[in-house]
């Protein structure tokens, strides 16, 4: 497969996602009561992926569904744009059942503590 199929099967798959995020994260509030503080729409979305992500890679592991060129546009493209965090959530899977518990373990607290922590350090820098 040549890198510029590679790219456009991302590329498209990611935009698609993106717009999914937006639309299904707007959905989701706009049918809230007006005040809502707790970002239900990003959890909703962030669940959804996961919940996608999981029974899309199932079937990709036990059923040989997809080609490499469909997981491209399906779980970097679609899905990483739809959420990263579904894509977190797998690989952190795939490190248990590896039985990599130390990874495990410093990837999901390294990866949550770590992302809090820059991203109050990137806004206290701006601020």
């Amino acid at each position: 497969m040549s890198p510029f199929l590679k790219i456009l099967l991302i590329g498209s798959g990611g935009f698609t996602g993106a717009v999914l995020r937006y639309v299904m994260s707007g959905l989701v509030h706009r049918a809230l009561p007006a005040g809502s503080v707790f970002p239900v729409g990003t959890f909703f979305v962030n669940i959804a992926g996961c919940f996608a992500i999981g029974i899309l890679s199932g079937m990709a592991d036990t059923r040989h569904l997809f080609s490499p060129e469909m997981r491209l546009l399906i779980f970097i493209g679609l899905l990483g744009g739809f959420t990263t965090f579904s894509t977190f959530a797998l690989e952190s899977i795939y490190l248990l059942q590896e039985r990599q518990f130390l990874y495990f373990c410093f990837n999901v607290i390294g990866q949550v503590v770590s992302g809090l922590i820059t991203v109050w350090v990137g806004y206290t820098l701006v601020k």
